[in-house]
């Protein structure tokens, strides 16, 4: 099978969805391997590189003709037309949010995996790109808000006086958010964190921050494969009196929250930005979807009345090497997982194949996406 990779050109995106080494591994199960001139080179990737590994460096137009095309971000409209019907896409692409996309995939009758369809299940777990980026968003979002605030993380005791940690309150326990407590925990801050699900309060815990827990009698929160779900009038309420507390006293707040294919729910209104001290900085992991923030603006940074509303939505390009490093290796065990004695082989009674794979031939296979249409 020939597999081709392609060049992104999403404003701000430095990633690649294929590094050399998965090339060096998959080559050698007879996989063929054609990338775009310079399509590694943002995330320190040569093309030197990339042909020591066995790929052939090509122009872009050479790409079309493979059978399974990549790409960390969702395909340009020019490279839905150059797409050969049967071909079978794999990317990011959100399918309820980039619905003309999927309509213009459709037209060309591509195959096509979103790796936001991925089943979160233990089997799934190395093929979890949404996962690996998270971790590294996490990680990067406590640095990006230490650097905005004009203060120390740690506890300092020196001779002029001691200078008290920084606090720092999480909102979102899933990957993104247990990193972003363990490296906030690491630089010597006071960390809080929130999330709906009170299973993972030991996680969060272990990590030595402290479990901010809203009382209820109920499963509100509690979702399915490992994502929070929506939750009730009653424990909103309860959800904003504390979290307004909370917030009014953090140096930074790392926002996580999302619902598959869902806008990000809104949890940090205007009037509880207010409360926070001026030099604080709220960090919006969900800007992506809408944001956690009232005042978030996808990829600005909001100034309001002193306090940083920072909406970087790609936080994982912004450390590109490795960012792509992990996108590869699960791109690596999907193709494996896929793989048989007689090549690649999508089998549609696999419960990982048949969640990812939306579109076949041109036919919507995704429920969700179906309706959205």
């Amino acid at each position: 099978m020939k597999i081709g990779i392609l060049k992104e050109h999403k404003s701000g995106e430095k990633r690649v969805a294929i590094v050399p080494s998965t090339i060096s591994a998959l080559s050698k199960k007879g996989y063929e391997f054609f990338i775009e001139s310079d399509a590694g080179l943002e995330s320190n990737y040569s093309n030197e590189n990339y042909s020591k590994a066995g790929a052939k460096i090509v122009e872009k137009n050479e790409i079309f003709n493979c059978e399974l095309v990549c790409k960390v971000n969702s395909p340009t409209d020019e490279e839905i037309s150059s797409l050969n019907a049967g071909t079978l896409f794999i990317s990011l692409l959100q399918t309820i949010k980039e619905i003309e996309c999927v309509k213009k995939l459709v037209d060309k009758k591509i195959s096509a995996f979103s790796l936001n369809l991925l089943p979160r299940t233990t089997l799934a777990q190395k093929m979890d790109v949404l996962s690996s980026q998270a971790n590294i968003a996490g990680y990067k979002a406590v640095l990006i808000g230490a650097n905005h605030i004009g203060k120390y993380m740690p506890l300092l005791m020196t001779a002029a006086g001691t200078i008290s940690p920084s606090r720092t309150l999480v909102i979102g326990a899933g990957v993104a958010g247990l990193q972003a407590i363990a490296t906030a925990k690491r630089l010597g801050a006071q960390v809080e964190a929130f999330d709906v699900r009170p299973e993972v309060k030991e996680q969060v815990e272990s990590l030595g921050a402290k479990f901010v827990e809203v009382e209820s009698g109920s499963d509100d929160g509690v979702g399915s494969g490992g994502y929070a779900s929506e939750t009730s009038d009653d424990y909103k309420a309860k959800q904003q009196e504390l979290m307004k507390e909370r917030v009014s006293k953090s140096d930074i707040v790392i926002t996580t929250a999302l619902i598959p294919n869902r806008p990000a729910p809104m949890l940090i209104p205007k009037s509880m930005v207010e409360t926070m001290a001026p030099g604080s900085v709220i960090m919006d992991l969900a800007a992506e979807n809408g944001g956690n923030c009232e005042l978030t603006r996808e990829n600005e940074i909001v100034n309001h009345d002193g306090v940083l509303i920072d909406g970087n939505s790609n936080l994982p390009s912004t450390m590109a090497y490795h960012s792509s490093q992990l996108f590869s290796k699960n791109i690596e065990a999907i193709i494996d997982h896929c793989h048989t004695e007689d090549g690649f082989k999508l089998d549609k009674e696999d419960e990982i194949i048949d969640g990812m794979l939306f579109i076949e031939n041109g036919e919507v296979r995704n429920q969700a996406t179906k309706e959205a249409m």
